[in-house]
C-alpha cells in the first residue's frame, strides 16, 4: 500500500516545488517581463496573439501556447534564442527573424551550454533559418512544421534545421519546406535523424562532417538532391525515400564506413546514387528505379559492399570508369538487374550467368558523348556482340558474379504518391542557376 504513495513523493521532489504556470498577454514588452520575473522551472504560456520579439530566455523554463500565439522577431536577428539548459518552446509560432547570413538569422536558436533543450510542436514560418542547434548538447527538435524563405537564390536562403558542434541532438518527425536545406548537419556526431518531410529544397539531408549518426525513416520529394553525406564517417543511411528528387537520391562523397541499407530513389533523378571517393562503406537492399544512371561510382572508391540492391529501368544502369573488374556481389549475394536476361535453373534466386552491366561501348559514350549519334549502327552492335561472346576483350568494369532474380520491394506510403506526382508534375519548372553539388563551399 505504500509504494505507489512512494512513488507520488519521489516525483514531487524531483519537481522544483516553485514552479508555477504563468499566462502571458500578448501585450508590448509581455513576454520579456514575464522572462525576467519567472523563477527557474515555470511554465509561460502564451495567450493568442503577436507578442514581439527578439525573445532571450536566460533561465530553464517552459514557453507554450496555441499555434495562434505568435512570437515575432519584426525583422531584427533571431526570434527566440535559448541560453538555458532544459528549456522547452512547445507548439507556438515563431516568425521574422533577420535576414543576416553571417549572424545565422534564425527562428529558434540553441545555444552553447543551452543542454537538452526541447523544440517540440511549433510552426515556425518565413524565418532565414528555421532553428539552429549551435552548441547545445542533447537537444530534441520534434514534430515542428517549418517554412522557410522563398528566396528566387536558392543558396541565399537558410536552413531549415542547422545543426552545428551539437552531439546527441535528435530531429524526428518534422515537416521542412522551402528554405535551402532540410537538415545541415556540420561538425557534429551522435545524432539521430528521423522519420522526417522534405519537400521544394536544395538537398533534403546535407551531411559535412558529421561522424557517428544516424539517418533513417526520412522522405525526400521534390528537392534537388535528397541526402548527401559528405566528409563524415560511419554513418547509418537507411529505410530513407527520395521521390522525384532533381539531381541525386543519395550521394557519398569522402563518406566511409557507412551503413546505406534499405532506401528506395526513384522519379527520374540524374543519379539515384553517387559513389565519389567513397571507400568500407555497405549499400544493400537499397532499390534505384527510373533515373538516368542507376549508380556513378567513381574517384578511386574502394572496399565498398554493394549487395541485394536492385537496379530497375534507369537508363544506364552502372556508370564506371576503370581498369580492372569489381566485383558487385558479396558472399554469393549479388543484385537485381532489370535488364539482365538471366535464367535460374537451380531455383535458388540467384541468376545461372554472371552480369556485367557496362561494356566498351558504354564507356565510350561517357568520355564522347557525340558517339550517342551512332548508338544503333550495325559497327555498334557488332562490337557489343562479340564482347558478349568473347568476354577477354572487356575493359575493367563492374561484375555481379552472383546477380539475384528478384530485388526488394519498399512501398510508398499513400500520403507521399501525390506529393510525387506534384513534384514530378514541377519538375521543368526548377530554377538550377545557382545550384551546384560540386561547390562545397555554398552551404
Amino acid at each position: 500500500m505504500l509504494r505507489p504513495l512512494t512513488y507520488v513523493m519521489a516525483a514531487l521532489v524531483a519537481l522544483p516545488l516553485w514552479a508555477a504556470e504563468l499566462r502571458v498577454p500578448a501585450a508590448s514588452g509581455g513576454l520579456d517581463l514575464a522572462i525576467a520575473g519567472a523563477t527557474p522551472g515555470d511554465v509561460l504560456v502564451l495567450e493568442a496573439g503577436r507578442h514581439a520579439g527578439p525573445v532571450y530566455i536566460d533561465r530553464p523554463l517552459t514557453l507554450t501556447g496555441p499555434q495562434e500565439a505568435i512570437i515575432d522577431g519584426l525583422g531584427q536577428g533571431t526570434v527566440v534564442t535559448i541560453a538555458a539548459p532544459d528549456v522547452t518552446v512547445k507548439g507556438i509560432t515563431v516568425t521574422g527573424s533577420g535576414l543576416n547570413s553571417q549572424d545565422l538569422d534564425a527562428g529558434i536558436k540553441i545555444l552553447k551550454k543551452a543542454d537538452r533543450a526541447l523544440v517540440e510542436g511549433n510552426h515556425v514560418l518565413g524565418n532565414l533559418h528555421g532553428i539552429d542547434v549551435h552548441g547545445g548538447l542533447n537537444a530534441v527538435v520534434r514534430a515542428n512544421t517549418i517554412e522557410g524563405t522563398q528566396n528566387p537564390r536558392m543558396n541565399d536562403r537558410g536552413n531549415g534545421i542547422y545543426v552545428w558542434n551539437s552531439p546527441g541532438t535528435v530531429v524526428e518527425n518534422n515537416s521542412v519546406r522551402w528554405g535551402r536545406d532540410g537538415i545541415f548537419s556540420n561538425t557534429s556526431r551522435d545524432g539521430t535523424y528521423r522519420n522526417n518531410l522534405f519537400r521544394d529544397l536544395r538537398f533534403a539531408v546535407h551531411y559535412m562532417y558529421t561522424n557517428n549518426s544516424e539517418v533513417s525513416g526520412n522522405v525526400s520529394i521534390g528537392n534537388h538532391l535528397g541526402f548527401a553525406i559528405m566528409f563524415s564517417n560511419r554513418v547509418v543511411l537507411k529505410n530513407n525515400l527520395s521521390l522525384s528528387d532533381g539531381s541525386h537520391g543519395v550521394m557519398l562523397n569522402f563518406a566511409n564506413n557507412a551503413d546505406v541499407s534499405g532506401n528506395l530513389v526513384r522519379g527520374g533523378a540524374d543519379r539515384c546514387t553517387f559513389i565519389y571517393n567513397a571507400h568500407k562503406n555497405i549499400i544493400y537492399d537499397n532499390r534505384f528505379e527510373g533515373c538516368t544512371i542507376g549508380i556513378h561510382f567513381t574517384a578511386g572508391s574502394e572496399r565498398n559492399v554493394l549487395t541485394g540492391n536492385a537496379f530497375i529501368g534507369n537508363r544506364t544502369q552502372v556508370k564506371y570508369v576503370g581498369t580492372r573488374d569489381i566485383e558487385w556481389s558479396f558472399e554469393g549475394r549479388g543484385n537485381y538487374w532489370s535488364d539482365h536476361p538471366g535464367f535460374d535453373l537451380g531455383g535458388d534466386g540467384i541468376a545461372d550467368s554472371p552480369f556485367r552491366p557496362n561494356d566498351l561501348m558504354d564507356h565510350i559514350l561517357w568520355s564522347q558523348p557525340a558517339a550517342s549519334l551512332l548508338i544503333g549502327a550495325p559497327a555498334v552492335q557488332l562490337i557489343r556482340w562479340a564482347q558478349s561472346s568473347f568476354p577477354a576483350t572487356l575493359p575493367g568494369g563492374v561484375v555481379d558474379s552472383a546477380p539475384l532474380m528478384a530485388g526488394p520491394i519498399i512501398t510508398v506510403p499513400p500520403e507521399y504518391i501525390a506529393m510525387e506526382a506534384e513534384a514530378a508534375a514541377k519538375r521543368n519548372e526548377r530554377q538550377l542557376d545557382d545550384f551546384d553539388i560540386n561547390d562545397l563551399s555554398s552551404h
